[in-house]
């Protein structure tokens, strides 16, 4: 159902809230930036602290490598050096400013004070509570929701915020308002000086990420490996560059990138192939940046039914996202763009989330041939049709139906994925 001209200043307020810069992977910021505000309350370093965070957490930070410790993984580290060295009035830019001597220091942290890291029982999928000791002293934030909406902040039994838990958007504009079509419509009509810092900043950092990628030795190497095999080839371009900023940003490097609903693989994913595109085929930067509002707004649309962290990997919304901005370059409209969703979501729905690491960038080429594979598809006269799986008429009936299994199906799935990652 399209809204006419009313969604125009909310999809704008989207695009601001979700395209926001974080260095490293977005969940070990947010324990970062929950341990810099809680010492920031306790105005001491403490002597021992307690972490208790939902399962979805625990899977995330476990593998991932934080930036600004000398390669440490892990929760144990993500807090540690949030406490120690963390400015946390810069949100997911926390550790943008830390010093050898502060790397030191959290290794020293570390190695002296008690860090315990319990497995929450909460019904939030995404839940951080730190609470920091000394002496008599304690310090209590709490994170729910999305990645910087702190619910809670005490200092000994003084309560100085409190605010409800609400499910996903917390603090968020309205999602729901988004559809293909008026997302298509805002595409084409919006003043791009309303988006024009907002996107470039997203093209800056994002290709910034991925070239270093591909300059680097950073996990196993997906981008560069891909690259390597059809250096020529559009496709297998897209697919890399957005690789290797992935393989950068799971492996320690200390770039920024924009993040897109609340992770910075979902940011990569739906920004970097949509601009290689876009750069291989001489396209100019306004239409770029049309197609940019396609590419993020999807990606935020088909993610608002799936939730922040769930057992259904996310760049799979991202890569839709990516295709369908590709499509608007080509000069596809709603019903090309419609048609490769539906084509890509009936491909490759199901990939599993089994946390932040070097094999996210692998995933993500995945997700971008398949999403690609979708819009060729459609252009040859192909596509999947209502009952073919969780295909439903209509794009937005198909968008339902994937939310559904992530949010809803997979729930065991994702327990069993954080009671097997628990156990290894």
């Amino acid at each position: 159902m399209s809204h006419g001209n009313s969604y125009h200043s909310q999809y704008i307020n989207i695009l601001t809230e979700e395209l926001v810069p974080a260095m490293g992977c977005t969940e070990p910021i947010a324990i970062a930036y929950a341990g810099a505000k809680a010492r920031g309350v306790l105005n001491s370093i403490p002597d021992k602290v307690l972490i208790e965070v939902s399962g979805n957490i625990l899977k995330n930070v476990k593998s991932v490598v934080v930036p600004h410790t000398d390669g440490l993984r892990g929760i144990p580290a993500a807090v540690a050096v949030g406490i120690v060295a963390g400015n946390a009035s810069k949100e997911l830019e926390v550790l943008s400013d830390i010093t050898p001597a502060e790397i030191e220091a959290t290794k020293e942290f570390l190695s002296s004070t008690p860090v315990t890291v319990r497995y929450a029982d909460t019904p939030h999928i995404f839940d951080i509570m730190i609470t920091l000791f000394k002496g008599e002293d304690t310090a209590f934030v709490r994170i729910a929701e999305h990645h910087t909406n702190i619910v809670c902040i005490k200092h000994n039994n003084e309560t100085i915020l409190q605010k409800e838990v609400v499910p996903q958007h917390n603090g968020l504009t309205d999602h729901s308002v988004l559809n293909i079509e008026d997302i298509i419509r805002f595409a084409d009509t919006a003043n791009l000086d309303d988006v024009r810092d907002t996107l470039g900043r997203q093209i800056e950092y994002n290709m910034s990420i991925a070239e270093e990628g591909l300059r680097g030795n950073y996990g196993a190497n997906i981008g560069s490996t891909l690259l390597s095999q059809r250096p020529d080839d559009v496709f297998q371009k897209m697919c890399a560059y957005a690789a290797a900023a992935s393989d950068a940003r799971m492996n320690g490097c200390e770039m920024p990138v924009i993040i897109n609903s609340g992770s910075g693989n979902q940011g990569i994913t739906a920004s970097v192939p949509v601009v290689v595109y876009a750069q291989e085929n001489g396209i100019n930067s306004d239409t770029l940046l049309r197609a940019l509002l396609v590419s993020n707004l999807v990606t935020i649309h088909l993610k608002a039914g799936i939730g922040r962290l769930s057992a259904y990997c996310g760049v799979v919304s991202a890569a839709c996202g990516a295709a369908s901005g590709v499509a608007y370059l080509q000069g596809g409209r709603y019903d090309t763009i419609a048609h490769t969703v539906v084509n890509a979501l009936a491909v490759d729905s199901g990939i599993i989330c089994d946390g932040a690491k070097a094999s996210c960038a692998a995933k993500i080429a995945s997700a971008i041939n398949s999403a690609m594979l979708g819009l060729t598809m459609y252009q040859k006269g192909n596509q999947f049709y209502s009952g073919d799986g969780l295909v439903a008429k209509g794009v937005e009936n198909t968008i339902r139906n994937i939310g559904s299994l992530a949010r809803n199906g997979m729930a065991g799935t994702d327990k069993e994925i954080i009671r097997l990652m628990l156990e290894t």
